[in-house]
């Protein structure tokens, strides 16, 4: 099957995100968030107000640190933006998403088929991926603009919320869709048929380090 390519808006109609498919490669266009632990339990648990009109004016919050730094005058020099890795947020995403209508949770690496089921599902989110390592730059060409920086004096330049103007930034790819399926662990189920196949004939280590386990299955993560 070809693979599509899909210029999406950050504030997309229903209509738009039902219609993504697993493994669709996607470009944005419009204003994404940054937002992470540290503007969750700020926003969340300190209920300090967001400084955005969400979901109006963006759904698309970005797990990453912006390799960026606010000069004296008081704009703003980002060359880079790296993705971080989403599940160390899972456990504040429902509120977060019930909260502020984010549509597209983006990031490095996904979560679980059951963490898109039960929070991302109910309120029509879906998650896109980074494709690989070390696309931070590439990325961040894909950034016309940073319109805001809130929160960074209480934060940190890397927790802050950054608000950036994207142009046709990506690729991401669809990792979760709206049945809650996780494209990573469908491929991983289609790769773990053909262990038995590659390993066939080969014989068990002779020596192992502590730990090391002979089941081959092991060696997928899920």
């Amino acid at each position: 099957m070809k693979i599509r390519e899909v210029i999406l808006s950050t504030t997309p109609t229903a209509e738009a995100v039902a219609d993504l498919r697993l493994g669709d490669i996607v470009y944005l266009d419009g204003l994404i968030y940054t937002a992470r632990e540290g503007v969750y339990m700020r926003a969340l648990e300190q209920k300090a107000n967001i400084p955005m009109e969400l979901p109006s004016q963006s759904a698309a919050n970005f797990h990453c640190s912006p390799a960026a730094v606010i000069r004296e005058d008081g704009s703003f020099d980002l060359g880079a933006v790296t993705a971080t890795a989403s599940f160390r947020f899972a456990k504040w995403l429902p509120e977060w998403i019930a909260k502020t209508g984010a549509r597209l949770i983006i990031g490095k690496g996904g979560m679980s088929s059951k963490d898109y089921k039960e929070y991302f599902v109910p309120n029509g989110a879906v998650y896109l991926s980074t494709v690989g390592y070390g696309t931070g730059a590439l990325l961040g060409r894909g950034v016309e603009t940073v319109e805001a920086v809130h929160w960074h004096e209480e934060l940190g330049i890397a927790q802050a919320m950054w608000v950036i103007r994207a142009r046709r930034m990506g690729p991401f790819i669809v990792a979760s869709n709206l049945d809650g399926e996780c494209l990573f662990e469908r491929e991983n189920a289609k790769i773990a048929e053909n262990l038995d196949r590659v390993y066939e004939g080969t014989k068990p280590a002779v020596l192992k380090r502590y730990g090391e386990t002979d089941d081959r299955s092991d060696e997928v993560i899920g």
